[in-house]
């Protein structure tokens, strides 16, 4: 038992700054929620540890594991017709000159706008995973991951400038 726990507390600190952007991404930025979140994972990767199949990489699954939890949380809320927290989006000064903080909180209240998939695939490749570990966590092609996340970019980009 203590070799496990070994394990698991090193698996933890290993991967738990990934996992935590990767919640925070998804809640808009509400840090106790993706604690809450991430603690999730992690009790999800403690209670399977023994039945991960090294199928595919470790941290693959622990990404699948994110993602599945964060995407569960959101349908459980919308089955229970209570809006998402958001953040508000900060105001333009008034001179029309944009901070790169305001720029971010914009691009992510766009990224919460899309569907489930294409928010998960975006926050992947922020999280600077390779696209064809992206498409493996995703259960995609990678040439259709490639697609989408150029879709993806160009949609966020008309948003952020246009507000669309």
């Amino acid at each position: 038992m203590e070799k496990a726990q070994a394990n698991f507390e090193k698996i933890y600190a290993t991967n738990y700054p990934r996992v935590i952007r990767v919640c925070l991404g998804y809640v808009k930025g509400d840090e106790v929620l993706a604690q809450e979140l991430t603690q999730e994972v992690f009790i999800k990767v403690w209670e399977n540890l023994a039945s991960f199949r090294k199928e595919a990489g470790f941290s693959t699954w622990i990404y699948r594991i994110t993602v599945n939890t964060c995407m569960l949380y959101f349908r459980k809320k919308k089955k229970e017709n209570t809006t998402a927290i958001t953040k508000p989006i900060e105001q333009v000064e008034e001179d029309g000159d944009i901070s790169k903080e305001s720029q971010l909180t914009k691009m992510y209240s766009c990224i919460n706008k899309l569907p489930q998939e294409q928010k998960a695939i975006i926050l992947l490749e922020l999280e600077g995973l390779p696209q064809k570990e992206i498409a493996e966590i995703m259960g995609l092609s990678h040439e259709a991951v490639r697609v989408k996340i150029h879709r993806i970019k160009n949609s966020l980009t008309k948003c952020v400038q246009h507000g669309i």
